[in-house]
């Protein structure tokens, strides 16, 4: 049975954060580098020299910065060197590790850079309860678990176990007699692994999870959504945002055209922009006159040769170029890095001279290519489309927009999935600006059945995810607007 532990209270160990690289240069100088963040360090002489080399080989105490100093440059130089030390500290250049004799319990780990970065100090209020936050994640990282917050610049990492298990019984609440508990740790030790659990907004009290839940504006939030919020924008942490290609040197690019497996293929017309254009309303008309149409006129269903219209003016592409050892392409709406990465699947229930079923358009080949025969996972794609278009009946034909991850993956780090709901947004305007100029029904989606598609369609929901689903047909003439 564990005993709790006497002895000393918490030490502070400290070392450079992983991600960062010192540089000793040839005038003297020395830089610390992390992403795009640089500081430089004129002339620190050779104690601070050493003590940010030191920093940067392994974790360092107090004690031990003020012994390499001493036998440096004397104890004179030791107070300059920890001045240092809490200017790293305090821009988030530093990680700290608490231990209490040799056992480590914690490490506070910075995830923004600069003055100001790190989050205001908190302590723990004896008697108050503390949970979980409704926004902690624990995440598997550097081989232990860590937990992090989006409302906060501060992770932590569980480096003893227990403190793992502490957060789990924090979905209930604890207190400090719980930390000292779990940990098997005198008081004070208890109180001080709160106050950082507390600072990182890991954990909060009572009132403050029932704000989370029931206030706003974090009531707004899911947890999930924030997370991706805060992911792909730049600001509060150091995580690479942009076009990093990190996936150059492990997998070759995807090209441009969806790679076509041999199946029945239907070559469809082309249509005739020129004589279109002259018969088109106004772009000002049809952005006036754009509206979702939830009633189509099955007595009358689009033709192959509108379909066919429909898809060559909103996704027809051709291939540009290359840009950074990628194809890139156009189309007729803007698309991130002109990689265009989405694809569209019209799953067909009537359509004048064409079965019934799902097909891929192939929008450099303007060809469709049947994917699916209709099935029951096509009736339940069917239905949840009805359903979440509130349609009195079935729409005749589902648009669904999917998403060669792997395209922009290759590319952008921190923001792909972000970039791909963008594009999906801007294509899905498109349709409708497109629907509108031809007189047909459009009517876009917020959510579709992802997992009925990824049956019907054979397709990895890893590799090739359904991201926004549109309907499409004739209107009927009770549902004829201005």
């Amino acid at each position: 049975m564990s005993t709790a532990l006497t002895g000393p209270a918490v030490q502070d160990l400290y070392r450079l954060r992983r991600d960062a690289e010192l540089v000793l240069d040839e005038d003297g100088a020395a830089t610390l580098r992390q992403g795009r963040f640089r500081l430089r360090l004129e002339q620190p002489g050779m104690s601070r020299r050493a003590l940010l080399l030191r920093l940067g080989a392994g974790w360092v105490s107090d004690v031990e910065v003020g012994r390499l100093v001493s036998s440096l440059e004397g104890e004179t130089r030791v107070l300059p060197a920890q001045l240092l030390l809490r200017r790293l500290l305090s821009h988030s250049w530093v990680e700290r590790r608490a231990q209490v004799a040799d056992r480590p319990l914690l490490e506070l780990l910075p995830t923004g850079l600069g003055r100001g970065s790190l989050p205001e100090t908190r302590r723990h209020v004896p008697g108050v309860c503390y949970r979980l936050s409704r926004f902690a994640a624990l995440q598997h990282e550097r081989g232990m678990l860590v937990a992090t917050s989006p409302l906060s610049t501060l992770a932590v990492g569980c480096v003893d176990v227990a403190l793992g298990a502490l957060l789990a019984a924090a979905v209930q609440g604890v207190g400090p007699e719980t930390v000292a508990r779990s940990l098997a740790v005198p008081p004070e030790v208890a109180g001080r692994v709160l106050d950082e659990l507390v600072t990182a907004r890991i954990l909060v009290t009572a009132a403050e999870f029932d704000a989370e839940v029931g206030d706003a504006p974090l009531a707004y939030w899911s947890p999930e959504e924030l997370r991706l919020h805060h992911r792909s924008r730049v600001g509060r942490h150091t995580l690479p945002v942009g076009g990093t290609y990190r996936l150059r040197d492990r997998f070759p690019p995807q090209p441009l055209p969806r790679p076509y497996d041999g199946g029945r293929t239907i070559e469809l017309p082309l249509p005739d922009l020129a004589t279109i254009a002259k018969a088109d309303p106004s772009f000002s008309q049809v952005v006036a006159a754009r509206h979702s149409v939830r009633r189509h006129d099955d007595a009358a269903p689009p033709t192959l040769d509108r379909l066919a219209e429909f898809l060559h003016r909103v996704q027809h592409g051709t291939l540009v170029g290359e840009s950074g050892g990628q194809q890139v392409g156009h189309r007729p709406y803007p698309g991130g890095g002109g990689i265009y990465e989405l694809e569209l699947y019209p799953l067909v229930r009537r359509c004048a001279d064409l079965d019934p079923g799902l097909y891929h358009y192939d929008s450099t080949g303007h060809r469709l290519e049947s994917v699916a025969g209709w099935a029951p996972a096509a009736d339940r794609l069917l239905g949840y489309a009805r359903a979440a278009g509130a349609m009195a009946g079935p729409p005749q034909v589902v648009l669904v927009v999917t998403a060669r991850v792997q395209r922009l993956m290759w590319k952008y780090e921190g923001m792909s999935y972000a970039m791909i709901l963008k594009d999906a947004g801007v294509l899905t305007h498109q349709m409708y600006l497109v629907a509108t100029a031809m007189g047909l029904a459009p009517c876009a989606l917020g959510a579709g059945d992802s997992h009925a598609f990824a049956e019907l369609s054979g397709l990895d929901p890893l590799v090739e995810p359904s991201v926004a689903d549109f309907l499409l047909g004739t209107v009927a003439p009770e549902a004829a607007g201005p």
